[in-house]
């Protein structure tokens, strides 16, 4: 799903995404990350963009060699799919905004079931409109479901810049 914005001076693009889940075929995440990486391809270097979505991956609170895309605040541990959402965000030049805010868990934490707590949904920017970026957090009392938890982004957008 996409919605173009226009803000006076500038058009940003906002898509979320649903990764395919741990234990899917390799055939439907190669798909996955091919459609991303069109659109992504696709967007005029002049427009902002905005990727936010349940990547279904662990990106873990170690940069481990992912400092240009990690913010180095994360929740838990990374696992393949975590480690393929970093290298997709490096190879674009965008970085993951809501790794970016010392917070405690419960502010971190997007999926929580009786049995786990995880995060797994993730906003990215371009590094340059990093800056847009105010702050992240999870809501904990709005569910999406009964597991998800809303993650918001407070933009700081003034007079089209």
């Amino acid at each position: 799903m996409s919605i173009k914005l226009v803000f006076g001076g500038f058009t940003l693009n906002a898509y979320s995404v649903y990764a395919p889940q741990v234990g899917l075929s390799e055939e439907e995440k190669i798909r996955f990350w091919e459609d991303l990486d069109e659109v992504v391809r696709g967007m005029p270097s002049s427009e902002k963009i905005v990727i936010a979505g349940d990547f279904n991956g662990h990106i873990g609170t170690l940069q481990g060699g992912f400092s240009n895309v990690h913010g180095g605040f994360g929740f838990g541990e990374r696992n393949e799919e975590g480690a393929a959402l970093l290298d997709f965000a490096r190879s674009f030049g965008l970085v993951v905004v809501n790794l970016s805010f010392s917070k405690k868990d419960d502010l971190l934490i997007t999926f929580q079931s009786a049995i786990a707590k995880t995060q797994i949904n993730f906003l990215l920017l371009k590094k340059e409109d990093r800056v847009l970026c105010k702050d992240c957090n999870v809501i904990s009392s709005e569910n999406l479901s009964t597991q998800h938890r809303l993650l918001v982004m407070d933009l700081g957008i003034k007079n089209g810049k």
